[in-house]
């Protein structure tokens, strides 16, 4: 009888956003909720997981219990508070003197640019396969948004540039990042893995029963400029008074765009929509799953974005979705199906798809649920299967090339 494999002692470092945080406030979105669900898949599948990020406040233990067989660890690396998301690249080394002291692991899996340049040098010194996602890939400042976000501090073009053509493997979470990592950085597509995420199908699931009161459209995430949240304002500002939703705004602003709710409210009253448009804040992942499921509609209008998990747990709630045609959301929204996919920044492209979906309420319900059936076949535990697959296959080709051949006799 074949034994059974030896659980791994994973590192799934994110060192400037912890993934115990909420997403939604300050500069946690959707890759804290990727890296906290796989490790909790991974950790119940009997791996044991140090998830590591940066302490930002004083009153953060050195560990913390996150699920059965998952730790998440804080490093001393710069100031105890929270900081510009700019300003962790001065913080890389002295996070990688503390990463060192931890016991040694199987694999070192980095997120973000930040935690790869950190975690990279370390994994060849001790001879440890390293991986890297990295969530976003930055663009030139020269280039269109629709190219990703601008780089937030002076190395990261470079860095990330390194990182694909250095790490062991790259875990992309679309197709479309893993083609960018391969056409923009120069990743090897032999070292390019796609692990798509899943949803929790128990927390996001559809109403129990009809929708009441004024048909609502929510748009949540980090309130940063590269999130469209002006083209969502602009787009109910084009719907017929008669069929306009109220636009909810769930998200907190990041601390390197602090002013930026204030200019989404600003616009809102020069479009004569303030008293159509409420900002809600963050919101846990509880709070936001019922925002989700009692609204007729979700918007994700990005410049850019990876794959795009809030449609991915919109379609969980049953609810339709009208994204922007960027990266990774054509791949989780099925346009005419599970919602809309405009390739345009027109506000009135935009509204008048909004209106096409709430002028025709047997259309909302066909497309709500569709994406319901849809988000069911995402699955967390998959998805951290995925991820020890890419493990283990990169444990078998570093053991296979340290042992030496056997000549024949």
């Amino acid at each position: 009888m074949p034994s059974q494999p030896q659980p791994l002692r994973i590192a799934m470092i994110s060192l400037h956003t912890s993934p115990g945080d909420e997403p939604g406030s300050g500069d946690a979105g959707g890759m804290n909720v990727v890296v906290r669900h796989q490790a909790v898949a991974m950790g119940a599948a009997g791996h044991e997981v140090d998830v590591i990020t940066r302490r930002s406040s004083a009153d953060q233990p050195s560990a913390a219990s996150l699920a059965p067989g998952v730790t998440l660890r804080f490093l001393d690396a710069g100031p105890a508070e929270p900081v510009a998301k700019g300003r962790h690249e001065e913080f890389v080394e002295d996070f990688r003197s503390e990463l060192a002291r931890l016991p040694r692991y199987d694999v070192l899996h980095a997120h973000h640019w930040f935690s790869g340049m950190a975690a990279l040098p370390l994994a060849r010194e001790l001879g440890i396969p390293h991986v890297q996602s990295f969530h976003s890939i930055a663009a030139e400042s020269t280039t269109p948004l629709s190219h990703g976000e601008r780089a937030e501090s002076p190395g990261r073009l470079a860095g990330e540039a390194r990182l694909a053509a250095e790490s062991d493997a790259v875990v992309a979470i679309s197709a479309a990042e893993a083609d960018t990592a391969i056409t923009r950085l120069g990743a090897r597509p032999d070292r390019v893995s796609i692990v798509p995420p899943g949803v929790d199908g128990t927390l996001f699931q559809p109403l129990d029963g009809p929708r009441a009161g004024r048909p609502t459209a929510v748009v949540a995430g980090r309130l940063h400029p590269l999130k469209g949240f002006d083209l969502a304002i602009e787009t109910i500002a084009a719907v017929a008074p008669e069929l306009r939703p109220e636009l909810v705004i769930a998200g907190d602003v990041s601390v390197d765009y602090d002013r930026y709710a204030e200019e989404l409210a600003a616009l809102a009253r020069d479009l004569g929509v303030a008293d159509d448009v409420r900002f809600v804040g963050p919101q846990s992942r509880v709070g936001l799953a019922t925002l989700f499921r009692k609204s007729t509609l979700v918007l994700v209008p990005s410049h850019s974005e990876t794959y795009g998990l809030v449609a991915l747990e919109a379609a969980a709630s049953g609810v339709p979705t009208v994204v922007a045609a960027s990266g990774g959301l054509r791949e989780a929204v099925v346009d005419g199906e599970t919602g809309i996919v405009i390739d345009s920044r027109d506000p009135q492209v935009w509204g008048a798809a909004v209106s096409s979906i709430l002028g025709d309420p047997g259309r909302l319900a066909q497309l709500g649920s569709a994406a319901r059936r849809r988000a069911e076949r995402f699955d967390w535990q998959r998805s951290g299967d995925a991820l020890v697959d890419v493990y283990r296959t990169l444990l078998d080709t570093t053991s296979a090339a340290a042992t030496p051949a056997t000549s024949a006799s």
